[in-house]
């Protein structure tokens, strides 16, 4: 086997930053490290690569077998290589975030490695860089919210406003006045007002809405409507 000499084998994983979205917080998935050295510490769920698998199958893999949940899209974030960031060995991290509906998947979800769903706000303190990696994809989550259809991801197939405003109140760490949002986002004519109400939250009650994926596929843009100063708030 032909190999590239004097030069140093270092170990490449994954991680995994999943999102998801209960109807009331936005949250993180998080389990407990099953490897020695900060061992039962809260940890983003991680892994290392295997010698004929890809990233993307490996971040699928690593994901099953921490938490169950498997058919979740996830895209790639950033590698993470700062050579301390593994006090055991070099190591490299691909970093993956994906977004999800936490009771679309709810069943899924094993605890064999105690995988829990914490608040965005309460997040308990993570091994290694693993925070550097989740601001990192906050960030990220920010500009696909402002700019790209991807928070709808988040979301059940119908979903109320109040539901859809704390979803971005969490993602923009910002409150929205609940008139002005309501107002700005019908004049997107994205949504597709239904008959039925949501009354566990209210005796009144909110009415459901669905997104009309045909006339946000052209003009999805409008939802930049929803937030103030784009530009400046996914920084």
């Amino acid at each position: 086997m032909v190999r590239y000499h004097k030069q140093t084998r270092i170990l490449v994983a994954i991680d995994c930053i999943i999102f998801g979205f209960d109807g009331n917080e936005l949250k993180l998935l998080l389990v407990q490290r099953g490897l020695e050295y900060e061992k039962g510490k809260w940890s983003l769920m991680g892994g290392f690569i295997q010698k004929n698998e890809d990233f993307n199958k490996g971040s699928a893999r690593i994901l099953k077998e921490l938490t169950g949940l498997e058919g979740v899209y996830m895209e790639q974030l950033l590698a993470f290589g700062n050579v301390d960031r593994d006090p055991i060995e070099r190591t490299v991290s691909i970093a993956y975030f994906a977004l999800i509906d936490i009771n679309k998947y709810e069943k899924q979800l094993n605890t064999d490695y105690h995988a829990e769903w914490f608040p965005i706000h309460k997040i308990p303190k993570l091994i290694f860089d693993h925070a550097d990696m989740v601001k990192m994809a906050k960030q990220k989550l920010r500009y696909k919210a402002a700019f790209h259809p991807i928070i709808f991801e988040l979301l059940p197939e119908k979903f109320t406003l109040p539901q859809l405003q704390i979803l971005y109140e969490s993602i923009f760490d910002t409150e929205f006045d609940k008139r002005n949002f309501s107002r700005k986002l019908r004049s997107t004519k994205l949504l597709i007002k239904q008959k039925d109400k949501e009354k566990e939250s209210s005796k009144k009650g909110a009415y459901y809405y669905k997104l009309d994926k045909k006339q946000y596929a052209t003009n999805f843009h409008a939802i930049l409507n929803l937030i103030p100063n784009p530009g400046n708030i996914i920084n």
